[in-house]
């Protein structure tokens, strides 16, 4: 299927990526239904749809027809068959376990029509091992979008094996409408580009923190004023999610039974207490109290 033939845009998760995903396609011209089995969640995202786009509005990067019409154009719900009946690309972006993404697209392929590409927004996980439980593997890839997704530009467009020509380029050129920057990678890699790059800062800071070489607070300070980063390693994995740091590592630990890949000891103490980073006011650093101020 060609780009040019890609109108109906389908979301599978209205999270912090979901949401943001949908409504860059909005008001990119895309229609879109959100889709989350969670009522909460689902609220959440609505709230944000209606605060964000007369945000935009009155900072003038958006007109208000625009941000009518792009608010026309994005609806949520918790029915999945209802919200894939007529989608020409679905971006899926599920919790980071393989089991939950492998039912979904399962789930998917029996709901969506034929022509209808499956995208995964997966930072790790490749698309060859959600693509044999459909029966249109050429037509499944990774498409990832980084945080924050309306704000970010790069898009990481991974093809598998399976993965055909046009899928990849149609899924490239769908991204530059949306206004990203999307970048191929013609073979799956653990990690694709940036997350290897980010992994390796990632790794070697948690290493420091662990073995008391420095605090959290020093290791992202040095980070920012030498290396120029916008924000240290542990800001980052505020920002992100700490549950999905955890999440991932337990992954890549269960995949290869290497013991190095297992989520260091501060992760998982954060995980079990919930103390996620933004989403939940607390991780490595308390964000409760900048509310308070």
């Amino acid at each position: 299927m060609s780009e040019n033939q890609i109108e109906n845009i389908c979301v599978v998760g209205a999270g912090n990526m979901g949401h943001q995903i949908a409504l860059s396609s909005a008001i990119a011209g895309f229609k879109v239904t959100c889709i989350d089995l969670n009522e909460e969640i689902l609220v959440k995202a609505k709230s944000f749809v209606d605060s964000y786009l007369p945000e935009r509005v009155s900072k003038g990067r958006l007109t208000q027809e625009e941000a009518n019409a792009a608010h026309a154009r994005i609806s949520f719900t918790n029915d999945l068959a209802e919200a894939a009946k007529d989608a020409d690309l679905v971006i899926e972006a599920v919790i980071e376990k393989l089991e939950i993404k492998r039912k979904v697209f399962a789930q998917l392929d029996e709901v969506c029509p034929p022509h209808t590409i499956l995208a995964t927004n997966s930072s790790y996980i490749v698309s060859s091992k959600l693509a044999d439980v459909t029966k249109r593997p050429e037509k499944v890839c990774n498409m990832h979008f980084f945080v924050p997704a309306l704000v970010m530009k790069l898009v990481e467009v991974v093809k598998g094996p399976h993965t055909s020509d046009e899928t990849a380029n149609s899924v490239m050129e769908i991204a530059k409408k949306m206004g990203k920057t999307p970048v191929l990678l013609h073979k799956e890699i653990y990690g694709f580009l940036v997350n290897r790059i980010v992994a390796a800062n990632k790794n070697e800071a948690m290493y420091l923190y662990d073995m008391g070489i420095a605090s959290y607070e020093d290791i992202d300070t040095a980070v920012v004023n030498a290396l120029g980063h916008p924000m240290g390693p542990f800001k980052l994995m505020d920002l992100t999610g700490i549950d999905l740091s955890y999440y991932i590592a337990l992954e890549r630990y269960q995949d290869t039974g290497d013991s190095k890949f297992k989520p260091s000891p501060i992760i998982v103490e954060k995980f079990h207490k919930k103390e996620w980073g933004r989403k939940t006011g607390k991780g490595f650093y308390d964000y409760n109290k900048d509310k308070e101020k």
